[in-house]
């Protein structure tokens, strides 16, 4: 108490202040971290899922694409979004003076809060990755993060978390309530899995995924230890994705955690049971759940999260299935499903589940996540559908018959996996 009201003595609300700056900037690179880890789980997932001879490209892919994102992000992508720039002095970004038109936060906590959603911009190509793996082609995949992540992406992400071109406004004015969505099962998850959607479809399937009388061909797992210990990172991670998105430690809310918890427990017991204990199923079914959450992890019980997990789980297995079998499409990773349909769903859910009728925060309205979903997947689609359509056109995006025989790895980056394993002897 003495403590207390000394600082408030004099300089105390200074001091206050500082401390308070200085614990959410803590607070957000922290979050940060969290999710930048969650690009190893990214990494570790397709490697585990890949075939052995593209699991070296699977790594560089994803850490290049974040290197990528991180300047495009910088020079293009916050600007779009938010309508900021950092092209101002080291003082003006630290908070320590103001410029025209310059206002930043105190002790570089607008810095941190970049860094925060950056981690988010660079899970855009870390999912299309999953799904185009094995035969896309290296430059023409870095130059289509580079264009998604500067502008792309941050168009949309404008639009629905800071308020641009008044669409969040006409969707409320119409519907009730705008498109809530907490830490982006639309805005990051579906626009994501959707753009792969497009990207998996121009590309075509790998050579002898099918037969010529349409039957699918296993490959399977090259690892399912590593495809687990992707499933984990990420799952880790997942909680400074969702709970962090308060982006301060006023806001922080142990709801958030609880329902991120409950959701994923909910994907992995569904996917378990609907999958018939496949392992591949069941770490992608924790993941599922955690997509779905995302929306509604600050309104919504418990239980319903819990529901709304479930349901992602057997939207997965279901969906995956019904995308390699029936309709012929070969998304590696099921990511389109995963990320594009569990995120849909999720952000619908919330306008269910986040109804105070069952037992949620309420604030938001079926129709209007409905609607602001069903913009969010379709813009996404068309977007994927263009870029990759233009890249094609321009460049080509698959590797040739033979360098896909020859594995990603050999192809693109002249080395194995395993290369003093696969030495001849002499």
């Amino acid at each position: 108490m003495r403590l207390t009201l000394g600082l408030m003595g004099g300089n105390g609300g200074n001091l206050m202040e500082t401390a308070s700056a200085g614990g959410d900037v803590f607070f957000l690179l922290m979050g940060a971290i969290l999710v930048f880890a969650m690009h190893a789980g990214f990494a570790f997932l397709e490697v585990g899922t890949v075939r052995h001879k593209s699991q070296v490209n699977a790594m560089v892919k994803i850490i290049v694409d974040f290197a990528i994102s991180t300047i495009a992000y910088f020079f293009i992508g916050y600007s779009v979004a938010y309508g900021v720039d950092f092209l101002v002095s080291a003082a003006v970004l630290q908070g320590d003076v103001t410029a025209e038109g310059y206002e930043f936060g105190p002790q570089g906590i607008s810095l941190v809060k970049f860094f925060f959603l950056l981690t988010f911009a660079a899970a855009i190509p870390a999912i299309i990755s999953g799904g185009i793996a094995e035969r896309a082609k290296f430059w023409p995949q870095a130059f289509a993060t580079a264009v998604i992540v500067g502008l792309v992406y941050p168009f949309f992400e404008g639009i629905v978390w800071n308020g641009n071109f008044g669409v969040q406004d006409w969707i409320e004015a119409t519907f009730g309530a705008p498109l809530h969505d907490f830490a982006g099962s639309i805005v990051v998850h579906a626009v994501g899995g959707w753009l792969a959607l497009g990207a998996v479809l121009m590309l075509g399937h790998r050579k002898g995924r099918y037969t010529a009388d349409g039957r699918l061909v296993g490959f399977p797992p090259s690892s399912i230890p590593w495809l687990s210990l992707g499933s984990w990172l990420l799952s880790i991670g997942w909680f400074g994705f969702n709970v962090m998105s308060a982006q301060s430690l006023e806001s922080i809310s142990g709801l958030v955690a609880m329902n991120s918890l409950l959701a994923m427990a909910g994907g992995i017991l569904a996917a378990l049971i609907v999958g018939k204990n496949d392992p591949g199923f069941i770490h992608n079914g924790a993941l599922a759940g955690l997509v779905a959450v995302c929306a509604g992890s600050d309104i919504m019980h418990p239980l319903g999260s819990l529901a709304v997990g479930a349901g992602a789980g057997v939207i997965f297995v279901v969906l995956f299935d019904m995308c390699q079998n029936k309709w012929k499409i070969d998304d590696v990773l099921g990511v389109w499903p995963l990320h594009g349909l569990c995120g849909v769903w999720g952000a619908v859910a919330a306008g269910i589940f986040g109804a105070e009728a069952l037992g949620g925060l309420g604030g938001v309205t079926f129709m209007g996540q409905l609607v602001g979903s069903v913009i969010g997947a379709g813009y996404a689609f068309i977007m994927g559908l263009v870029v990759y359509g233009i890249l094609k056109a321009i460049m080509g995006i698959k590797l040739s018959e033979e360098e896909e025989a020859m594995g990603a790895d050999l192809a693109v980056h002249k080395i194995s996996a395993n290369p003093e394993a696969e030495m001849t002897p002499r």
